[in-house]
């Protein structure tokens, strides 16, 4: 059904090509999402719509408490998303610099989002896949948790800065808290908090962590479940419900819909840190 969507619309996403931008970066950007509408039926929902899968093995009204919010972005957006991540002249993408305080933190002026998660649960995995069309820009994935020990500062175009957050959890920063912390309540700019949560073990303590910070300093934020793709169809459906349960039910500034990420799209299966 999502894929039908898919398709029903592409007529639309070709009408408007030339107002994604012009040039190289809108062509480029057009093209390689053009590629996944190729893809078989079934194969396309998986890729853009994961979790449309789990409904099949979900019985509506067996259990009232437990329901599955699925965000639906239509093509549009999707491409217009990818646009952002695809550079070019005029649409420069880039490192900026790292800060281990945000005392150390460089002055911007424009919008941010930060991605938190987890030692492990594949977060500069995710980061170096979302800018797949930008290669220059170098994203360091290790197969050893916990790599990541200050705040990275990422250039994307000129929409917005993408911070890179030190895991927490196993080999975390001794100052973990205190840098986090700090960025998270003061930072200005902060417009959205990405919280990632291992879709496999679920929300753990050291998410809790996490959560709280967030809630009480009134940031929005959004659940992302990473490596859907690992556990089988059965447990995946339950790690879902429940952590949709929880922010249904324990969260005020959690965006309701889940975002799902594929283990295997992240980038290198074998650098899931």
């Amino acid at each position: 059904m999502a894929a039908h969507r898919l398709r029903q619309s592409v007529g639309r996403l070709f009408a408007m090509g030339p107002e994604l931008g012009s040039g190289r970066r809108a062509f480029s950007a057009f093209q390689a999402f053009t590629e996944v509408l190729r893809l078989p039926s079934k194969q396309l929902t998986k890729l853009v719509f994961p979790l449309e899968e789990l409904h099949e093995h979900f019985v509506p009204g067996s259990r009232p408490d437990l329901h599955l919010n699925i965000f639906h972005p239509s093509l549009e957006d999707i491409a217009r998303a990818e646009s952002f991540f695809t550079a070019s002249a005029r649409n420069r993408i880039e490192y900026l610099t790292s800060a281990v305080r945000l005392d150390h933190a460089p002055d911007l002026h424009r919008p941010e989002v930060c991605f938190i998660g987890r030692s492990n649960v594949g977060k500069s995995s995710l980061i170096k896949a979302l800018f797949s069309l930008a290669p220059e820009v170098e994203v360091r994935v290790s197969k050893k948790p916990g790599h990541t020990k200050k705040l990275n500062f990422y250039k994307v175009g000129k929409y917005f800065t993408l911070v890179d957050m030190p895991g927490y959890g196993y080999r975390a920063p001794e100052d973990f808290v205190d840098m986090v912390e700090t960025y998270l309540k003061e930072r200005k700019n902060l417009m959205r908090t990405f919280l990632l949560v291992d879709s496999v073990v679920g929300i753990q303590k050291a998410d809790n962590i996490a959560i709280e910070m967030c809630e009480e300093f009134a940031l929005p934020y959004v659940m992302v479940l990473t490596k859907i793709d690992k556990p089988s169809k059965g447990h995946l459906l339950k790690q879902v419900l429940q952590i949709q349960k929880f922010v249904d039910t324990k969260t005020q500034g959690c965006f309701p819909q889940l975002f799902p990420v594929s283990y295997h799209l992240q980038g290198d299966p074998t650098s899931p840190s």
